[in-house]
């Protein structure tokens, strides 16, 4: 199997990463409780959208997104009216959305793909949206909470990309080790699964993600969810195209490592403990706390 690859400079890609966060922060606001929100005709300029109605198709979408997905669609969309100058002194009412984060993730999923800065945006709100469902509480947990609530939600996420790779035509199993082999490539700068677990020292029978601190995991979590919404969002079809989607989404989750000044993944320590174990010690804990000797 060949793959091309057609990377932006690594100067270039810092710069683009820099400045779309300062775009999306720039039009930020915050409102009165302290919730942070972004107008909806602020986000359409941002997104390079010149009419109203094709992004208020975009926004539809979203809501539908946002309802499928069993969230309050009022929660996340709150539509308002703003006035506006159109000459002489006038004013007229048109209608605009205070959009969560959340919402705003959706918009850019349902986005049109041709736009760089739609890709970008996917980037941005898919790192902000994770964070704030993963961190309300998350930095009071310990290492190893941590690393079990992140292996349960990748288990949950593995499947679904599962279930995308084999809509796109990733069908045998053989051919779904390959595929997870691309992605693992791409983030690990070409390491398979297989050299990976000889730099973790486990034997062939043991999983890799089993024996991952957090930080590592949460590389993996961002590697399957983005390859997941990728696959879907841009219907791909043919393994060749799966596979190498896979490669190039964990090539970027590693260059965005590396813009942050992280750890590459493939130098992080490996716990002396698997995720199962630790699950296992805890069941056995709360065991004792209801049954005590």
């Amino acid at each position: 199997m060949e793959f091309y690859f057609n990377f932006e400079s690594e100067d270039a890609l810092v710069t683009a990463t820099e400045d779309t966060q300062a775009l999306f922060d720039s039009i930020k606001h915050t409102n009165e409780y302290g919730q942070e929100f972004w107008y909806a005709r602020e986000l359409q300029t941002a997104l390079e959208y010149k009419r109203w109605d094709k992004f208020l198709n975009v926004i539809e979408k979203a809501k539908d997104a946002c309802m499928n997905s069993k969230n309050s669609v009022s929660d996340h969309f709150s539509q308002v009216g703003k006035m506006v100058n159109v000459g002489s002194g006038a004013e007229r009412e048109i209608e605009d959305y205070e959009l969560s984060r959340y919402a705003c993730y959706l918009i850019v999923q349902n986005g049109d793909p041709r736009k760089k800065v739609i890709a970008l945006g996917q980037s941005y709100f898919a790192v902000k949206t994770r964070q704030q469902e993963l961190i309300e509480d998350f930095d009071e947990l310990s290492e190893n909470q941590k690393r079990i609530a992140i292996r349960n939600e990748l288990k949950n996420h593995n499947k679904s990309l599962a279930e995308a790779a084999h809509n796109a035509g990733v069908k045998t199993p053989l051919e779904y080790a390959v595929f997870q082999n691309c992605g693992y490539m791409g983030l690990y700068g070409g390491l398979k699964a297989a050299d990976i677990k000889k730099r973790k020292g486990l034997k062939k029978s043991q999983d890799i993600l089993e024996y991952m601190g957090s930080e590592e995991l949460a590389a993996n979590l961002f590697r399957a969810t983005q390859t997941d919404a990728k696959l879907r969002r841009e219907n791909i079809s043919g393994k060749d195209a799966a596979n190498q989607t896979h490669y190039n989404v964990g090539k970027k989750v590693r260059q965005t490592i590396s813009d942050l000044g992280g750890t590459m993944p493939e130098h992080l320590p490996t716990p002396e403990k698997s995720v199962r174990q630790l699950e296992n010690e805890s069941k056995k804990r709360q065991q004792n706390n209801l049954f005590p000797e």
